[in-house]
């Protein structure tokens, strides 16, 4: 059952952020676009963690043993 894998409370305070997230918006005003400079900023983490993904291990020999 899923009670096992939540307490009250974590159910509480993922209530309170939900309930936050939704009421925070419709009172407070809306704020001016970033800087196009600061958009560039989650393409360059984006780009970043690709080239790691993607580059070759420097580690010569890796032995994968399946057990």
């Amino acid at each position: 059952m899923i009670i096992k894998f939540f307490t009250v409370t974590s159910v509480i305070v993922l209530v309170l952020l939900t309930i936050s997230l939704l009421v925070l918006p419709l009172l407070l005003p809306p704020l001016p676009p970033p800087p196009w400079m600061m958009l560039l900023v989650p393409v360059l983490i984006m780009a970043l963690l690709f080239s790691l993904a993607f580059s070759p291990s420097l580690e010569p020999n890796i032995d994968f043993t399946f057990v």
